[in-house]
């Protein structure tokens, strides 16, 4: 016989830990994997002493094992979703190293193991340092929590409505990009054209050689003048995510 609170700990550790799998503080290999897994039992402890039991003597083996996977989806949508502007901080790196000429300089991103260029890392620790500022993460706990209230254990289907939510959300990623990385975009375009009209008018001038380090000068320059600029769309992103999951989590639930 298990008891129906150990069921409901246990199922809300898969969706907890699947979350914190694609978290964007806590995914990175620089967070061991038991960490991960004792923070996410913590959690659900918390969590599961909060629901309802979950009467599951008469259930079929299936039938758990079904619930697993199912909690374990619903876990990576809404870290997938939590970690949306995460994804746009990367994009917007690679447009700013190729508009800057840093596209050869990579780095390695401790909280992604992977290469990003120098503006992206940047900007992905300027975003991870405003997430933890604004206290973003109380409120996504918070938020994890009620996302119970508006999907119970069990409850989540897929709907037509989610689908158009998780691409609008995806779109933004685009939005996102071209409106933190507007004004060196504009500064490497005005530059362009300025040495474009020089080399019209003198024809010796070696226009891409002599553009080069004008574009990098200036635009690390507006680039620097312009972070708290960025830092502000990038705040506004970061307090739309706890919305962003409990909205996910309502269509996911809804009928």
């Amino acid at each position: 016989m298990i008891p129906d609170n150990l069921v409901n700990w246990f199922l809300v550790f898969a969706r907890v830990t699947a979350m914190l799998a694609i978290f964007p503080l806590f995914s990175g290999g620089h967070v061991p994997v038991q960490l991960r897994i004792a923070l996410g039992a913590l959690l659900a402890y918390l969590v599961a002493a909060s629901l309802p039991p979950m009467p599951v003597q008469e259930a079929a083996f299936g039938t758990l094992i079904g619930l697993v996977a199912l909690e374990t989806g619903v876990g990576l949508l809404l870290g997938f979703i939590a970690r949306m502007i995460f994804y746009a901080l990367d994009a917007v790196g690679n447009v700013l190293a190729r508009e800057l000429g840093l596209f050869i300089a990579g780095e390695l991103n401790p909280f992604t193991h992977d290469q990003s260029e120098t503006p992206g890392l940047i900007l992905y620790m300027l975003g991870i340092m405003l997430f933890l500022t604004l206290d973003l993460h109380h409120w996504m706990l918070a938020g994890f929590q009620r996302s119970y209230q508006l999907l119970p254990i069990g409850g989540a289907h897929l709907t037509e409505k989610l689908a158009h939510n998780v691409i609008r959300q995806t779109a933004g990623i685009f939005t996102a990009t071209v409106q933190i990385s507007a004004p060196v975009i504009a500064l490497s375009l005005l530059v362009n054209v300025i040495f474009a009209s020089l080399g019209r008018a003198v024809q010796q001038i070696n226009v891409f050689t002599e553009s080069f380090a004008f574009r990098s000068l200036a635009g690390l320059a507006m680039f620097g003048l312009s972070l708290n600029l960025m830092a502000q769309h990038i705040a506004n992103y970061l307090r739309r995510l706890p919305e962003d999951m409990l909205r996910v989590a309502q269509l996911l639930g809804a009928r």
